[in-house]
């Protein structure tokens, strides 16, 4: 070989190596499905813990949202039309909108951001060993379910009569808790009201109040949750105090919340898309639980209310909104 050909299959050489690299294909943006029972606040949660995993929206993730804005009868449908995009995967929470999914499909994996009873709703196998293609984040809502009701009783000494607000498409193992909490507190009286749809709850609130109830103990559900608004008003216009799962019940003007940060579970949920669009299966990944709990007062309402929240209750709470 002469030194010229040297010099230019060398130069051939280098001249092709970026086009080489430039007709590369790019990489597949992974597509994950979210089924929103109407808390987009908490999958913006989500979302963001994502991009803090290094998840750009359009560069290498693209999202398929469908949201029931909180109508617990658009769910089945909406779970059928998203596992039928066949997204690589599917995120969603609470029961319903979990179990519509894993009746679509048993290959799709399914993370759950969050869920009362992960075993009871027959969605995992066991927590340590979920099987199947679901896994993802179990609050301790019938644990906590007892505990809320004292909290409430706490913040009312002498209280009597307390209105139950369950949304019965949710585990009702809270509801049992909730009903033996009350026992055990002996002179509260305990009804409870069942609630399908938005519609039921404006004569809920009035039937609890025609019937005596002094207080309202709102249980945990995404459905209840997506409607916070509505049901906070409810209860501050028929004069109800009211204990409900999480802050954000506080931060729309509720009362009384304690329970689980659900804001953490939602960011939590985006380490377990990580490690599944990376390889890691469902079957394989443990379903884990709460570490973080808070009891938020909000005292306007108590103001509004003529209620005076007691010291000691007050030095504990985690938050107090003024």
């Amino acid at each position: 070989m002469t030194r010229r050909t040297f010099l230019c299959g060398l130069t051939l050489g280098t001249m092709a190596a970026p086009l080489a690299v430039e007709a590369q294909p790019a990489a597949k943006a992974a597509r994950i499905g979210i089924l929103d029972p109407g808390i987009p606040h908490l999958f913006t949660a989500f979302r963001q813990a994502l991009r803090d995993l290094g998840y750009v929206e359009g560069q290498n993730v693209v999202f398929d949202v469908r949201s029931a804005s909180g109508r617990l009868d658009t769910i089945p449908t909406l779970a059928r039309d998203l596992v039928r995009s066949n997204p690589d995967l599917i995120v969603s929470a609470s029961s319903l909108p979990l179990q519509s999914l894993k009746r679509e499909t048993t290959t799709i994996p399914i993370v759950a951001a969050a869920i009362g009873d992960a075993v009871g709703a027959g969605l995992v196998v066991s927590l340590p060993r979920p099987g199947g293609n679901l896994t993802g984040l179990s609050f301790l809502n019938t644990e906590l379910s007892g505990k809320r009701l004292e909290v409430l009783l706490e913040a009312l000494p002498g209280l009597r009569r307390v209105a139950m607000l369950n949304d019965p498409t949710t585990s009702q193992l809270d509801v049992a808790a909730t009903a033996s909490a009350a026992r055990q507190l002996l002179h509260v009286q305990l009804r409870r009201f069942d609630v399908r749809n938005v519609e039921e709850f404006e004569r809920t609130f009035l039937a609890a109040r025609r019937g005596g109830a002094e207080a309202i103990d709102v249980l945990a559900s995404a459905f209840l949750n997506a409607n916070r608004k509505q049901i906070v008003d409810l209860a501050a216009r028929n004069r109800l105090p009211a204990i409900y799962e999480s802050r954000e019940y506080a931060e729309a003007g509720g009362l009384l919340t304690y329970g689980q940060d659900l804001t953490d579970l939602f960011r939590r949920a985006a380490v377990y898309v990580d490690k599944i669009l990376k390889g890691a299966k469902p079957a394989d990944l443990p379903v884990e639980q709460p570490t973080k709990f808070e009891l938020v007062i909000n005292l306007k309402t108590a103001k509004a209310l003529g209620l005076t929240i007691p010291q000691t209750l007050l030095v504990r709470a985690d938050q107090v909104i003024e």
